[in-house]
């Protein structure tokens, strides 16, 4: 799909307000609210919107912790890959999940109310035999940056 700048400020505007309203991306963007609309659905269709969500402030839910955990499989064949990726959408705990090139296999983000709770999940992750034979925990200290909308100039370059 060919982008051209508009469609690339409706993106940008979406990815830092996702809850805009189509009349004020319409005014951000410098389109009226039809073709706004228009390519907005056309975005979606495309598959370049994958959806819309909200940030949670989880300090004001209350206690939790964040971890990243570098995992390394016992099995490298394609179908314990793809038993271990399963597996992860069963834990709500894990929130997201890379499979990495290079020295290990998976880096994975779990948010749970403290490092017990942490652990419980980790020991309850080796009890299921998902194919975990080493993990690494790096627990969060703070947040410094959080996500942030991807970089379009440095991804789509100079027209």
């Amino acid at each position: 799909m060919r982008l051209d700048q508009r469609d690339i400020a409706i993106l940008r505007v979406l990815a830092a307000e996702g809850r805009i309203s189509k009349t004020d991306l319409a005014d951000r963007v410098g389109l009226s609210a039809t073709p706004c609309w228009e390519r907005l659905r056309r975005l979606e269709k495309a598959g370049l919107i994958e959806g819309y969500r909200a940030e949670i402030a989880l300090r004001k839910l209350g206690p939790h912790v964040t971890v990243f955990v570098a995992a390394e499989l016992a099995d490298h064949t394609a179908a314990r890959f793809r038993a271990f990726e399963e597996a992860m959408g069963r834990y709500d705990e894990v929130v997201a999940c890379w499979a990495l090139g290079g020295g290990f296999d998976y880096l994975l983000q779990i948010v749970t109310r403290d490092i017990d709770a942490y652990q419980r999940l980790i020991d309850a992750m080796l009890d299921a035999r998902i194919g975990l034979a080493r993990y690494f925990t790096y627990v969060v200290t703070k947040p410094v940056k959080g996500p942030a909308p991807p970089p379009f100039e440095a991804l789509l370059g100079p027209d």
